[in-house]
């Protein structure tokens, strides 16, 4: 559609000009088939590079409440972690979240890390997966309590009861001192992520690859500064 336009578009300014300035000056129409010829390429480099460096992801499953984040948000999110992690023996706990697991793993083989997940799909993961029931939110192994110094969440339901269930979870993964908390949920859970876990909102906005209704936000217990767009005061 744009590169049907811009010919026209182009050439409406050019008898504009005409009428106000022979001065004014134009692209032939070699130009402009130079320049969208280069946006074409820039555009089909772009896509090259989110394609080559998104890992290859398991089916979504609507029926339970799985939606993948965009390539962009896993990106930033991934990196967030990178940057929280302060030595290979920092441990990374995916509550929730398979597509954060699955750009880490990918951007760094040798982070570890943990996926607390529903859909035994990831059982591939090997001993990288735990079963995870969030109506259960301690039933989990005792080698994991307390055994993280980055916790991320992303509950699969925006109902109070959900939220409240995945908090113990995060509570009981989290090292005692100073951990690193981020969740991923609704707007309108900002509240009671406050309330139960102390967290503050972000100004990055997470995005999913199937366009949602529920607008979302990153919380987290530390201040990123700079990063993710800071607190939202």
């Amino acid at each position: 559609m744009e590169q049907q336009l811009l010919p026209e578009t182009v050439s409406g300014h050019q008898n504009d000009a005409v009428e106000d300035d022979d001065d004014a000056p134009t692209l032939s129409f070699e130009a402009l088939e130079a320049l969208k010829e280069f946006l074409t390429e820039q555009s089909h480099s772009l896509n090259d590079t989110a394609a080559e460096t998104a890992p290859a992801l398991i089916s979504e499953d609507w029926r339970m409440s799985q939606f993948w984040y965009d390539h962009y948000t896993a990106q930033t999110l991934a990196q967030e972690v990178l940057t929280l992690r302060k030595s290979d023996s920092t441990r990374v706990a995916c509550v929730a979240c398979p597509t954060l697991y699955a750009y880490l793993k990918n951007i760094d083989s040798d982070v570890s890390l943990q996926l607390l997940e529903y859909d035994t799909r990831f059982e591939q993961y090997g001993s990288d997966f735990t079963f995870y029931d969030y109506n259960e939110p301690q039933d989990l192994p005792l080698e994991l309590k307390h055994g993280f110094d980055i916790v991320v969440a992303d509950p699969p339901y925006l109902s109070q009861e959900c939220l409240e269930k995945v908090a113990k979870t995060v509570s009981f993964l989290a090292r005692p001192e100073k951990p690193y908390l981020l969740l991923l949920t609704g707007e309108v859970q900002k509240e009671r992520a406050a309330e139960l876990m102390g967290l503050h909102p972000c100004g990055f906005r997470p995005q999913h690859s199937s366009k949602l209704g529920n607008e979302f936000r990153l919380f987290t217990s530390y201040d990123p500064e700079t990063r993710l767009g800071g607190w939202d005061n």
